[in-house]
């Protein structure tokens, strides 16, 4: 038997908050022998495939027949090649005539967010980033928020839905922002506590200043990200400003996605750059996200 044949013995069936979208195999983790190039997304009722590496077409599709098996109300499965440039997706199974679900709206802890399937290698959300948005709703409440490297403005949904006064949402690329606006009003939030900036962080923060101070901080960075992110050189630059922006007594989320760098790179920047700070809380993501060489996903509360 082979190491795809084994997969499905990893996912707990039946599935769990079956509405509710989710990441249902994480091989990126390294934690299952021969399967670090997979994962498996559950978007109600879509099921996404991404591969890593290359993999026997014959065994791709026995995998999506026993999901479909398991998972009775998925109406169609899709499968990535992350290994190739721009990660084309094929659709391997649809309901739909013309293959469909290329926009989806999905939930996740009860709010609404719309992604683009097909179009970019990311889908529009990051599941494993999920109970860091649940603490953002938890912890939002009548809160003004600073949310750096917005995206599609998933942080900026929770803090709204916790009741958040105001957020700042600010990101260098429009359809992310764009798509941002779209995930509000899809929670039928009132867009006049949000605000979009397309704007470089590093040569916005007089700009961030005026709109503060801020009283919780959300900091989630791409790794790199040609001519505008190096996160090893700018997260720094972030943490030397703070008090400039941020209230005497404030939140810090501060989310690192760098396989190459540990948790101890952000604690002892903020010791050298932000000592009025200390660390009070690690967000884990959710359980299914099973790192067994600890590169994945890093998320740090530190409060002034």
């Amino acid at each position: 038997m082979s190491a795809l044949d084994k997969l499905t013995s990893h996912i707990s069936f039946p599935i769990e908050n079956i509405e509710q979208a989710q990441r249902l195999f994480h091989g990126r983790g390294h934690a299952y022998d021969n399967l670090h190039h997979i994962t498996i997304d559950w978007l109600p009722p879509v099921i996404l495939i991404t591969l890593f590496a290359e993999e026997d077409a014959q065994a791709i599709k026995k995998l999506a027949d026993h999901l479909l098996q398991k998972i009775p109300s998925c109406k169609n499965i899709q499968l990535q090649h992350r290994y190739q440039l721009h990660g084309p997706i094929d659709v391997i199974h649809s309901d739909s005539k013309d293959d469909g679900y290329s926009e989806l709206i999905i939930e996740e802890n009860n709010l609404k967010y719309q992604l683009q399937l097909g179009k970019a290698r990311n889908t529009g959300i990051f599941l494993d980033m999920s109970n860091g948005r649940k603490w953002v709703q938890q912890h939002s409440k009548d809160k003004r928020i600073l949310n750096l490297f917005s995206y599609t403005c998933g942080f900026s949904v929770a803090a709204i839905a916790g009741d958040a006064n105001f957020v700042l949402n600010v990101d260098m690329s429009s359809p992310a922002l764009n798509v941002g606006r779209i995930n509000h009003r899809l929670n039928n939030h009132d867009l006049h506590k949000v605000k979009f900036e397309k704007l470089n962080i590093f040569k916005s923060f007089g700009r961030l200043k005026k709109r503060g101070p801020y009283d919780i901080l959300i900091c989630d960075p791409p790794t790199l990200q040609k001519g505008s992110v190096d996160i090893e050189k700018d997260y720094p630059k972030i943490m030397r400003r703070l008090n400039e922006f941020m209230t005497a007594e404030s939140t810090l989320l501060l989310c690192l996605n760098a396989p190459e760098l540990g948790r101890d790179f952000l604690i002892e920047n903020m010791k050298i750059h932000a000592p009025n700070y200390r660390l009070i809380e690690e967000i884990k993501p959710p359980e299914v996200y099973i790192d067994a060489q600890d590169k994945g996903l890093k998320v740090l509360v530190f409060k002034s």
